[in-house]
């Protein structure tokens, strides 16, 4: 069960922990003023019952000894910030009086009411006071009526509204303050706490499997010198280092492959020149099957092996239009159907892995090509608009075929080594002897360029591969790591 509506809840943990400091801190501010407010209250209450009784009862002294034509114009200068009083005429006076002594008031609710009616009673004396009377006044405010009689058996209305706790201007203006400074006090030391997970985070992101070195921290790749909790620098030496047993891993792993790739070549040579020999044509050109498809097994582990080197090459400038033209031309000198579209003729000269990113369009063609079933292949280039303000355009490079399609429980596997969807790529199975590393190369080589290729099937037919390249200053991120 939560506290807070998700759809409100910040997404980040800066503003989580300032959400909940803050409102810890003005919850208590308002509890604070609460209280502030009673105790004023109590205390204005408190006042008001030690000195009205003896103030009343003065005024009452004087109004029994003017006459009493000259007591109304003293009235106002008998009336005070929290009560006034009222004469009321010879009708009034003896219904007053006539109440007070046969029909007893039912005494009010308000707390003040009783102890101020005591205090009048006790300067006075209990037979010239009434009992109080409680109501509404225009503004909702509550007011209480206390009839007092004086000597010549005139009746005085002693109007009373009790003190309500208020605050001024200024104290709220202090408690503001107080509490925006509060909140800047808070949020400094929440960066604080929250700048190292942060650094930690991005130290975490500059893994690279493949890279050359270790990885560096946050603030070695921005040139900002901070001082890390022990803490937080033993954790990020611990990235360091794993990041050096990671790559060490991968050298290890790819320098094995590539080894077998290249011992195996000789024997495969032998084989063949054995194979060539043998009498039983049928049987001999089973056999240079299989030995053109173990041949083309170590020709792809090699290229493999290379791929995950391919962030060593120097980018430089290139042509993309001109570099995609050439590829494609190549293509239809073979026999190809293999068109190309340009959505975006006024690209400027990108920045890449010049070799990498033929590869990985060379890729895309021959599988598309391959599995295509014959029909026209389509390259596509385009551009879109960056991810936010003022980032750079991404370029999309896209090749569509008309063959079978993949499963789409299958689109991200295909994408790893030696993982081959024969049958729904290949109908007939004549050229079912891929390597399943076609594809894998082309996913190994778009990190290398700091793209993303994505593969979706197309809703007339067929498969789209689309290969994404950001801004090129991803490259020289990269190649620090």
């Amino acid at each position: 069960m939560t506290l807070w509506p998700r759809t409100l809840m910040p997404s980040t943990l800066l503003g989580r922990v300032l959400l909940v400091v803050c409102g810890g801190l003005a919850l208590a501010h308002a509890l604070t003023l609460l209280i502030l407010l009673r105790e004023r209250g109590e205390q204005g209450l408190a006042m008001m019952q030690a000195y009205v009784g003896r103030d009343v009862a003065a005024s009452v002294a004087v109004l029994d000894h003017l006459p009493a034509p000259e007591r109304a114009a003293w009235l106002p200068r008998l009336a005070r910030a929290h009560y006034r009083y009222r004469l009321l005429d010879d009708t009034g006076a003896a219904a007053n009086a006539h109440t007070m002594a046969h029909t007893p008031h039912a005494p009010a609710q308000h707390p003040l009411a009783e102890p101020v009616r005591l205090a009048v009673a006790a300067e006075l004396g209990p037979q010239r006071v009434g009992q109080v009377s409680e109501a509404s006044s225009e503004t909702g405010a509550t007011q209480l009526s206390l009839p007092l009689k004086l000597q010549d058996g005139h009746t005085l209305l002693l109007q009373l509204s009790p003190p309500r706790p208020m605050v001024s201007p200024t104290t709220v203006g202090l408690l503001l303050a107080q509490m925006l400074a509060l909140i800047a006090a808070a949020w400094g030391v929440v960066r604080v706490a929250v700048r190292p997970l942060q650094h930690l985070a991005q130290t975490a992101e500059g893994i690279q499997p493949a890279g050359t070195g270790p990885v560096a921290d946050a603030d070695a790749r921005s040139g900002t010198p901070h001082t890390l909790p022990s803490e937080v620098a033993q954790a990020t030496r611990a990235l360091q280092a794993l990041q050096t047993r990671v790559q060490a891993h991968v050298q290890e792993r790819t320098q094995l492959l590539a080894a077998i790739s290249h011992d195996l070549q000789t024997p495969l040579t032998r084989m063949r020149l054995r194979t060539e020999q043998v009498a039983d044509a049928e049987l001999r050109t089973r056999l240079l099957a299989d030995l053109d498809g173990m041949s083309a097994l170590v020709a792809e582990g090699l290229a493999y092996a290379r791929s995950t080197h391919a962030h060593q090459e120097v980018p430089r400038a290139v042509d993309l239009p001109a570099l995609l033209d050439a590829l494609v031309c190549d293509a239809q000198d073979a026999g190809h159907d293999v068109r190309l579209h340009t959505d975006a003729p006024a690209l400027p000269p990108l920045h890449t892995r010049v070799q990498a990113l033929r590869r990985v369009v060379g890729n895309l063609l021959d599988n598309a090509v391959k599995f295509g079933e014959g029909h026209p292949v389509t390259v596509t280039l385009s551009a879109s608009p960056g991810m936010g303000p003022g980032t750079a355009q991404r370029i999309h490079i896209t090749v569509d075929d008309a063959g079978p399609g993949i499963p789409e429980a299958d689109l991200l596997a295909v994408l790893q080594p030696f993982h081959r969807v024969d049958a729904s790529r290949n109908r007939d199975h004549r050229h079912s002897g891929g390597t399943g590393l076609g594809l894998a190369i082309a996913q190994q080589l778009s990190l290398a360029l700091g793209g993303e290729l994505t593969l979706a099937n197309r809703p007339g037919g067929g498969l789209r591969a689309r290969l994404s390249l950001g801004q090129a200053q991803s490259l020289g991120q990269q190649d620090n790591h």
